[in-house]
């Protein structure tokens, strides 16, 4: 079954997932293709689309090259449980409630920072990051988090230990503890955790009670930032795993999905 998007919604959804021209959008059961037209039209992005039932597909062909975009758009016949659109940056769909939990083992593999757009469907206990509406209908907005879950030792330049953190993630919540070295005995919770794509922020109290931060973003399997002592002075930090972290649950396939992975 295909229903099409309103224009004003498309509209509304890639400026929530904040295309440019820089982007590469990828849609999902992209029917006639006016999602992908549109951010080649409107945000000058490239696009493509994805699209499981071939007549669509012509359709949607004919269309981009009356929209004039065929040297930034393609849409092509594929499944979406077999076609790879990990490369995408901006990620849209218009699908199932079931098909949603069914990719987005997937999605959450994606590099962290990919903007999700679905239309009217959520993805499960993933809570979305951001919403739009047009009339009656919705559209869901969520970022791509890295993985962050697991015990950290953070170093100075110099490669000295400053606190080991243990944090403990779902999808892109996250809380934990950091351990203070000389003598703290009880560990100090992390406040105002934050991550966003592959931005990760926090604080704690230090052994004297006083607020530390630390900014940064994961990167290459490190956290890579700054830590703010309390009275205004940064330094640059980066923390490596002590151990090999347990499996994302959260991340895993959603169960039941099997059966749409089978040859």
């Amino acid at each position: 079954m295909w229903l099409a998007t309103p224009d004003a919604l498309v509209e509304r959804m890639l400026r929530l997932a904040e295309v440019t021209a820089s982007d590469y959008v990828i849609d999902l059961g992209a029917g006639d293709g006016k999602i992908p037209i549109a951010a080649a039209r409107d945000f000058g992005a490239t696009a493509l689309g994805i699209e499981y039932d071939a007549d669509l597909v012509r359709l949607a062909q004919c269309l981009v090259e009356v929209a004039g975009v065929g040297r930034r758009t393609r849409i092509v016949q594929g499944d979406i449980f077999v076609a790879d659109f990990s490369d995408a940056t901006v990620l849209t769909l218009f699908l199932l409630p079931q098909l949603n939990r069914c990719i987005r083992h997937r999605i959450l593999a994606m590099q962290p920072g990919t903007r999700v757009v679905s239309h009217q469907f959520r993805m499960g206990e993933w809570r979305h990051d951001a919403t739009v509406h047009h009339e009656q209908r919705t559209a869901y907005l969520w970022i791509v988090p890295a993985r962050v879950g697991g015990s950290w030792t953070f170093r100075d330049a110099a490669g000295e230990p400053v606190f080991d953190a243990d944090i403990v993630q779902t999808f892109q919540e996250i809380s934990g503890h950091v351990h203070q070295a000389r003598g703290q005995s009880e560990p100090a919770p992390l406040q105002a955790a934050s991550l966003v794509g592959a931005r990760i922020s926090f604080a704690f109290r230090d052994r004297a009670g006083e607020p530390v931060r630390f900014e940064g973003r994961a990167e290459d399997g490190d956290l890579r930032g700054t830590l703010t002592a309390p009275d205004g002075t940064a330094r640059p930090v980066t923390a490596q795993p002590r151990r090999t972290p347990d499996p994302a649950v959260w991340a895993s396939m959603f169960p039941g999905c099997e059966r749409y992975y089978r040859d």
